[in-house]
């Protein structure tokens, strides 16, 4: 490259505007949600009880591309129950 500079388009224009439900929805799915409570606890659990099926699963079934998708399924099975706690609980206020 010779110093030429690239341009850059500009975006798209917006076709809607979001509602507040769903600005709100952003926020909280989209920011970092420290862990308080039980919470910790319960991500262990999950974890550890969907790894014991995962275990089960390869020593019961031939690798394959299917026992794959099923490992891969279980790991977004736990990553959305932790999700679920995460994104929906309160920090209680005293």
């Amino acid at each position: 490259m010779t110093g030429e500079m690239k341009t850059v388009k500009p975006a798209p224009k917006m076709i809607r505007d979001m509602t507040n439900e769903e600005f709100m929805r952003l926020e909280n799915n989209f920011r970092y949600h420290a862990p308080f409570g039980t919470q910790a606890d319960r991500y262990e659990f999950i974890r550890h009880a969907t790894k014991e099926i995962a275990q089960i699963m390869m020593e019961r079934c031939p690798e394959s591309r299917e026992l794959s998708l099923a490992l891969t399924k279980l790991e977004e099975a736990v990553m959305w129950a932790n999700a679920a706690i995460a994104r929906n609980e309160k920090v209680e206020q005293e």
